[in-house]
């Protein structure tokens, strides 16, 4: 049986901490949505980052359509895939590798990176970027949960595909 090597949720208080720290900047999520201070291609940029890392498939195909509806082109989309973000706008660059280390980190990114983002970005377009950042890792983590539990199910077996989904 092959190893699950994909980020999960490792239990229900982990999810409910997420839910409830989304919840309480729901303001700022929606208006993240509507691309106020936030433009829908920078948007989507920092989610294929953090599902790069966190390798969710579902987010990945999702997240791809919708940066292609944005304006990303094809080969930015498949460099931040790849964890490679020298296609993208160099004024992105700090808020890409902000995102990155955010999601390797689980959420808990070193204080002073989040400090000269906030700084770089100002509080109200880096609390939008922060807002994201939780929201598409909530994504990723369920899809992977789900995929976990399938994969549990079926006894570490895809039907002679690899759990990893390639």
């Amino acid at each position: 049986m092959r190893e699950f090597r994909r980020r999960i949720y490792p239990g229900p208080r982990t999810f409910l901490a997420d839910l409830r720290a989304l919840l309480a900047r729901r303001g700022a999520l929606r208006a993240a949505m509507r691309g106020e201070h936030l433009d829908p291609a920078f948007r989507e940029r920092l989610m294929l980052v953090v599902t790069g890392v966190n390798e969710c498939r579902y987010c990945s195909y999702v997240h791809a359509r919708e940066a292609l509806a944005a304006g990303v082109p094809p080969e930015q989309i498949e460099a931040l895939a790849a964890g490679a973000f020298g296609e993208s706008p160099v004024r992105e660059a700090p808020a890409l590798l902000y995102a990155q280390h955010w999601a390797e980190a689980s959420g808990r990114p070193h204080p002073e990176a989040r400090r000269r983002v906030l700084e770089h970005y100002g509080d109200e377009q880096g609390e939008r970027i922060e807002v994201v950042l939780r929201m598409i890792r909530m994504a990723n983590l369920l899809g992977n949960t789900v995929d976990y539990l399938l994969y549990r199910i079926s006894f570490g077996r895809w039907g002679g595909l690899d759990p990893s989904g390639s």
